[in-house]
């Protein structure tokens, strides 16, 4: 069966990847270093590696079922299936380790509306979805850290800590919205009881704490341009992973 889609007409790249194809290009290299290309036994894979990559990535933009994800690259659905659980792992972003005396980070957590109802917890938009941890730069604004997947039922503030993006982070400033007290985040002030207005100079600071924050609100937007992260089918660490790999796709797109 032939398919429809492949990596080597570069006319099907960014439609269904979001990326460009010097980004694809760079990933793919990436992968290769890591091995996802080596020979094993069994059955050979019956695309290329540039292709298997592209299914991966616009299975994640586009959230396609898996029987039509197979019949645009000419696959079998199982084929469909075992390359992404083969190749969706090595997608993921990897932690940044160290950060530069100046640096300063922002964290906030999104919901993932998740149907594994054993790995997720109906949310504030009493949907089952998953809570995770997304710590970016503020100055270059690509991501450096994301947390292991809570429950989303879970508070910002502990989630923080239960992830691992804490422990990650370190001692490295961070800003975060209200939902962290006592985290020792950068956090706006907040009235006291009694109190009808702040002084002048938290006000200040509280808008341009807002203006700041925003920039991870941003990068939430622009990584779910990437559909499974509105209504993700995969089960078990299959949402991390979507996570973890579509962080990496985020970055990639950034830096072009």
């Amino acid at each position: 069966m032939n398919g429809v889609i492949t990596a080597s007409e570069s006319c099907w790249i960014t439609p269904f990847s979001g990326l460009s194809p010097r980004a694809i290009g760079k990933l793919v290299k990436v992968l290769r270093r890591a091995g996802a290309d080596a020979v094993r036994k069994g059955r050979p894979w019956s695309l290329p590696l540039e292709d298997r990559a592209l299914l991966v990535v616009a299975y994640w933009r586009t959230n396609l079922t898996m029987r039509r994800l197979a019949l645009l690259f000419g696959v079998s659905k199982s084929a469909a299936d075992r390359i992404i659980d083969h190749l969706g792992p090595m997608f993921a972003l990897q932690s940044r380790k160290r950060f530069a005396n100046d640096a300063v980070l922002i964290v906030d957590g999104t919901l993932v509306p998740t149907r594994d109802h054993a790995i997720a917890e109906r949310s504030k938009d009493y949907r089952y979805s998953t809570n995770h941890q997304v710590v970016i730069d503020a100055d270059i604004r690509l991501v450096v850290v994301v947390g292991r997947p809570l429950a989303g039922n879970r508070n910002d503030c502990k989630a923080w800590e239960e992830s691992g993006a804490k422990a990650a982070v370190g001692k490295t400033l961070t800003i975060a919205d209200g939902g962290y007290p006592g985290t020792g985040l950068v956090i706006p002030y907040r009235r006291e009881r009694g109190q009808t207005e702040l002084r002048g100079w938290k006000e200040e600071h509280n808008k341009s704490h807002k203006q700041v924050r925003a920039r991870v609100e941003h990068v939430f937007a622009r990584m779910k341009t990437w559909k499974i992260l509105r209504d993700c089918l995969l089960k078990g660490a299959g949402v991390h992973h979507a996570v973890l790999g579509i962080a990496r796709m985020h970055n990639l797109a950034l830096a072009g």
